[in-house]
């Protein structure tokens, strides 16, 4: 890794032993890597001056008597203190000295294991936490999301009607024990009973029908006002799908109370709400969002993740492959899934602990099995007739469709949650919601393929019919299979039930596309991936039925001569609701690799990869000609988040100067003298300034650098300085330098902060190309970078002034795009 490089080359940050161990300010200067030029005597001097007497005593004048002592300096910084390294809110960490901090920790602990046996022990404790806080992640992640599909089931079923033998029952479990059930009617039974038949006592007829349908909406509006008061009252952080943000914090950004146990909390139970709610969403997105605060929870039980944020996204990597095992019971999928959509820095090490705890997640869903099909999914599916080469044809264009779905579902819901965020509508999201869900509510009950829960949408599109099938969807299907149920002539054409089921299908599916719109980016807990695959299923259901018929009237084209016989059931419905469910939630994110691999551990079948990576491809392409970004990404620009996007190509012909600060409208950049500065003068620029960090200069007229130095180190510093040390006052001497020159018998304490200094910060000249300071930013994670003149400080460049830059490269306002 490139951080381990520059560690070795000398680039380790706040290495208390390199500080200590150098003699003079230019060792170190020239130890950390930084190219100057020190010709000048002037500078020689400034640099060498205070070495020149590493044993200067230092005259203290106490009570107004004679008396001096000769000590030296007192460095109050030698031991790290409290609050120095941590980074602030909405604040970006810095990679590379959390890299360095990490090998220094690991040095000292392997140093010390010989020396006793607790000391061994100790490190044994530290090589195996890391898998087991990725246990702690999986075990929890399994059973939270085995509740969650329990609980969600439960209330959807509770919409339509309960359970008098035991209300804890959804309707099918009411039903399993019952000894009253026909094959035709087997979701119906005496234990079971819808809301008319409580309330009027009467299953049948108008009256019955209008009451289930108010109890419908009643039920969903409740569900819906719920969750939305429990996250704007307790956990506003629960809302949304969790994934921009996870991958924004995966990147170095600090959203503290993201992660916590009350966004923990109150996502889970409003995402069984929101599930419940029949809103047009899913729970697999926040899955992974709860269980990364999981893995965010129990990282601080060992302080090797607690103490170093860099160490915790590595452990939150391994916790989103976990939230994405338990949501499509593909555990390979979800560590591909972490890998390709929202980790930033993902180390082999980190692979396999991501493998582990998504193993441990499905496990211990398996175990629980929430579906009562010992399966991790709802609508696991198995095919067994083979796909013929002629329906590639048919599945590329799932796979165009797939790609136009989600170039116009990207734009769309951005345009709307921009107009959300820019007029007063976004000021009541609790309306906003009940609005949404009453709607969703009134148009879905008429319709059975929008009342139903998704997932179990989806589990019918995706079945393949045959002699056991009741659906609608499936009464040609008997009939060509010679079914007794209808006839034994297989060469009678489909039933009216699917001609009514095809335009169900269409007006679910204009349906689904226009809530699904409207509902991502609600105020509650609001999944992506069920909406979409729900969206292609339907289209792909439609696809292949109307492919079938096709087949079966005209098996003499030459397309189906070859490979369908009369009567042969050469085409499958289902597997082209499977591929038009891949292709749009491809379409959407631009998946690829990760998205073929959980579809295709939800067939379980080797020979339908080549129809997945064909259909996913396509979306792709057709997706990226309209716009390269996913909706994830479309939402962090839209947030703002200071988020560099690996796969962006900046392709401009820029330099650094073009970029950094100050400009020449700009007054000067606020630089630090290395010690020349009063504790009052150092109060001051930080009090005047907003700026996170400044620079760390030799002099002023020289402009060479020394260092930089954090606002909030220095601040935390200044603060600990007066508590512990007495003496240190308002015109105390404040020195960046490793030795102080002898003062005055009648001067205060100074106050050295040398230890807070980074002494290797990077470097770029103002010739550099932007292209190579973004590749910079993105692979080393950094947070600024300091841009020089022949060894002489010109500016600096921040991430925020690259999101600005890029921005205004496409012709975007700067400032829009920046987090608020």
């Amino acid at each position: 890794m490139e951080s381990e490089q520059l560690y070795h080359r000398g680039y380790c940050r706040n290495s208390y032993n390199s500080i200590a161990s150098a003699s003079s300010d230019e060792e170190l200067l020239d130890g950390a890597g930084i190219i100057m030029d020190f010709h000048t005597t002037e500078d020689d001097n400034l640099l060498d001056g205070d070495a020149a007497s590493p044993g200067s005593n230092y005259a203290m004048s106490n009570g107004g008597g004679a008396a001096s002592s000769t000590t030296h300096l007192l460095d109050f910084l030698e031991e790290p203190i409290p609050g120095v390294g941590t980074y602030d809110d909405f604040h970006t960490i810095d990679w590379v000295r959390e890299k360095c901090k990490d090998r220094e920790r690991h040095r000292k602990i392997n140093s010390k294991k010989k020396e006793s046996a607790w000391e061994f022990t100790k490190s044994l404790y530290d090589a195996w936490s890391g898998w087991l806080v990725v246990t702690l992640t999986g075990l929890a992640s399994g059973a939270l999301a085995g509740l969650i599909d329990i609980a969600a089931d439960w209330m959807n079923d509770l919409k339509e009607g309960v359970c008098l033998s035991a209300m804890w029952f959804n309707h099918e479990q009411c039903c399993w024990t019952s000894n009253e059930t026909t094959f035709a009617e087997r979701d119906k039974c005496p234990q079971w009973k819808s809301w008319a038949e409580l309330i009027l006592g009467q299953a049948e007829g108008p009256g019955s029908y209008i009451m289930n349908y108010f109890m419908y909406i009643y039920w969903a509006l409740s569900f819906a006002l719920l969750a939305v008061c429990l996250v704007k009252v307790f956990a506003p952080y629960a809302c949304g799908s969790g994934i921009p943000e996870i991958k924004t914090i995966l990147s170095g950004f600090i959203i503290r109370g993201y992660l916590g146990k009350w966004t923990l909390m109150i996502k889970t139970i409003t995402l069984v709400l929101a599930v419940a709610s029949g809103l047009s969403l899913g729970k697999e997105g926040p899955l992974v969002h709860v269980a990364c605060c999981c893995g965010n929870i129990f990282s601080y039980l060992f302080p090797k993740y607690s103490k170093n944020e860099a160490k915790k996204r590595e452990v939150l990597s391994a916790a989103s492959a976990a939230g994405v095992s338990v949501a499509f019971g593909a555990p390979i999928g979800g560590v591909l899934f972490s890998l390709e959509e929202v980790s930033y820095y993902f180390p082999l090490k980190t692979l396999w602990r991501s493998f582990f705890a998504a193993l441990v997640a499905a496990f211990v869903l398996r175990s629980i099995n929430p579906f009562g099909n010992s399966r991790l999914v709802l609508f696991y599916v198995e095919y067994h007739t083979p796909w013929y080469l002629f329906e590639l044809i048919p599945f590329i264009l799932l796979g165009v469709f797939g790609g136009l779905w989600g170039a116009f579902f990207i734009r769309a819901n951005i345009a709307w949650c921009r107009r959300r965020k820019s007029t007063r509508f976004g000021k009541y999201p609790v309306l906003e919601v009940i609005l949404v869900a009453a709607i969703t509510a009134v148009v879905a009950f008429p319709n059975p393929y929008t009342r139903q829960n998704t997932s179990e949408l989806i589990k019918e599109l995706f079945t393949d019919c045959g002699p056991l099938e009741s659906s609608q969807l499936c009464q040609y299907r008997s009939q060509m299979n010679g079914s007794t149920a209808y006839t034994d002539d297989p060469n009678q054409p489909a039933e009216p039930g699917v001609y009514s089921a095809m335009w169900q299908l269409c007006l679910a599916l204009i349906f689904k596309i226009i809530m699904t719109i409207f509902t991502f980016g609600l105020k509650v807990p609001s999944g992506l991936f069920i909406p979409s695959m729900a969206i292609g299923a339907i289209a792909g259901r439609i696809v292949g039925i109307a492919m079938e018929q096709l087949a079966y009237y005209h098996h003499d084209w030459f397309l189906f001569k070859e490979w369908c016989e009369v009567g042969a059931d050469c085409i499958t419905p289902g597997l082209y609701a499977m591929v038009g469910a891949a292709a749009c939630l491809g379409g959407v994110t631009r998946m690829t690799v990760s998205l073929v691999v959980i579809v295709f551990e939800l067939t379980g079948g080797l020979e339908y990869i080549v129809p997945l990576m064909a259909a996913v491809m396509t979306s792709k392409w057709v997706g990226d000609a309209f716009g390269r970004e996913g909706i994830y990404e479309a939402h962090i620009r839209l947030n703002g988040y200071p988020f560099l996007d690996a796969k962006e190509e900046f392709t401009h012909t820029t330099l650094a100067r073009d970029v950094m600060r100050p400009r020449s409208s700009d007054p000067p950049l606020a630089v630090l003298t290395q010690d020349d500065l009063t504790v009052e003068e150092l109060q001051g620029v930080i009090n005047e300034t907003s700026y996170n960090g400044f620079p760390v200069i030799v002099s002023k007229e020289s402009q060479r650098l020394v260092g930089f130095a954090l606002r909030r180190d220095i601040t935390i510093a200044i603060e600990n300085a007066r508590r512990k040390q007495e003496g240190i006052m308002l015109n105390s001497r404040v020195y960046f330098t490793q030795h102080a020159p002898t003062l005055p018998a009648d001067s205060p304490r100074p106050l050295k902060l040398r230890s807070i200094l980074d002494m290797s910060p990077f470097t770029v000249t103002d010739h550099t190309p932007m292209e190579i300071v973004v590749d910079i930013f993105r692979k080393l994670g950094l947070r600024q970078c300091l841009v020089t003149h022949n060894g002489r400080l010109l500016g600096i460049i921040t991430k925020k002034d690259i999101l600005r830059h890029m921005a205004q490269m496409a012709n975007q306002d700067p400032e829009s795009i920046m987090f608020n």
